[in-house]
């Protein structure tokens, strides 16, 4: 009825070869996560030039990756209200990583950071209001 099967699977078990290549654990990967995060937020507070914000952001990034992040002056061209916008954004992403792995220190480092950004935000929405 059925032909039996000549050659060997291309499947493989779940099991098999477990050790031929490195495995990170959830801790570690949200680590890494966490720690992107924060670097672009670094990047993007630097280009606004706000100085203090960057030296705690770059302690944290420092701490999970074990050593100081790169700080440039790259400028994106981008104006003012949207650096905060994409600010915003990354600081609530680092937020929801920091939560998630219970880092309280990142964690409220990215709450604040969001509250800057939304408290820069709403003033210069009220400065360009006619």
């Amino acid at each position: 009825m059925y032909e039996p099967i000549r050659t060997k699977s291309v499947h493989r078990m779940a099991d098999d070869d477990q050790d031929t290549y490195p495995h990170r654990s959830r801790e570690e990967e949200l680590d890494i996560q966490l720690a992107g995060h924060l670097a672009a937020l670094l990047a993007v507070t630097d280009e606004l030039g706000d100085a203090e914000a960057g030296d705690l952001i770059a302690r944290q990034v420092a701490r999970l990756r074990g050593a100081p992040p790169a700080r440039h002056a790259g400028l994106s061209g981008s104006g003012t209200p949207s650096l905060h916008r994409r600010a915003h954004a990354l600081s609530g992403r680092a937020l929801v990583v920091a939560a998630s792995r219970a880092d309280t220190a990142a964690a409220i480092l990215a709450a604040e950071r969001m509250d800057a950004h939304t408290a820069a935000l709403a003033s210069s929405e009220l400065v360009s209001s006619p």
